[in-house]
């Protein structure tokens, strides 16, 4: 899952201590099916809402099975795994990376985790080598669909009301997942 802020006057305020012309930050979540490339769920919301608040209206859009859930580490913590094991199954492999002053569940030795098997190779071959053993380096797939946003519906919602703007993001996931079909080459076994 990924999440993207549009701009608002807070930030403009606390960095340039000038009035905004805008009323608040949107964050536009989004999540990604890594082997098609489609936007299979999106939310815009408010920028008090953090990104685990988010996620069960995430998944409540998500029809498909999922394997493997990748996201960034504000979705770190229990009632995050928890959720996605309560939805998606416990076969569901979660590579969410652990903040630095992580610390081991106490029955990490007997019965460890995900994310405690996630810290012990992070702690042994380092963080760099986690991302590329793990998988967790396919997110950038998604954060290419951040760029192709901004590229092709822009960095800032047009619409006045945070109804209209939520269309409006739903219409521009329609518009990228259009164009991401337009443009993805098929392939077919040569016999």
């Amino acid at each position: 899952m990924l999440c993207m802020r549009l701009p608002g006057k807070k930030w403009l305020h606390n960095k340039h201590e000038t009035k905004a012309k805008r009323k608040s930050w949107r964050k536009l979540h989004l999540g990604v099916d890594l082997t098609t490339g489609d936007i299979i769920c999106s939310d815009l919301t408010l920028d008090d809402v953090d990104d685990p608040t988010a996620l069960p209206g995430l998944l409540d859009q998500i029809e498909d099975p999922v394997s493997r859930f990748l996201a960034d580490g504000a979705y770190d913590g229990k009632p995050t795994s928890d959720l996605l094991k309560a939805r998606l199954g416990d076969a569901v492999e979660i590579i969410i990376p652990p903040p630095r002053n992580s610390v081991l569940t106490p029955n990490s030795l007997a019965d460890p985790s995900s994310r405690d098997r996630h810290m012990a190779q992070i702690r042994t071959q380092g963080r760099l080598a986690w991302q590329a053993n793990s998988g967790y380096n396919q997110r950038s797939r998604a954060d290419a669909q951040i760029g192709r946003w901004k590229g092709v519906i822009g960095p800032k919602l047009r619409s006045r009301t945070l109804e209209n703007q939520r269309t409006e993001a739903r219409i521009g996931v329609q518009v990228l997942n259009t164009m991401t079909k337009l443009g993805r080459p098929e392939f077919e076994a040569v016999t």
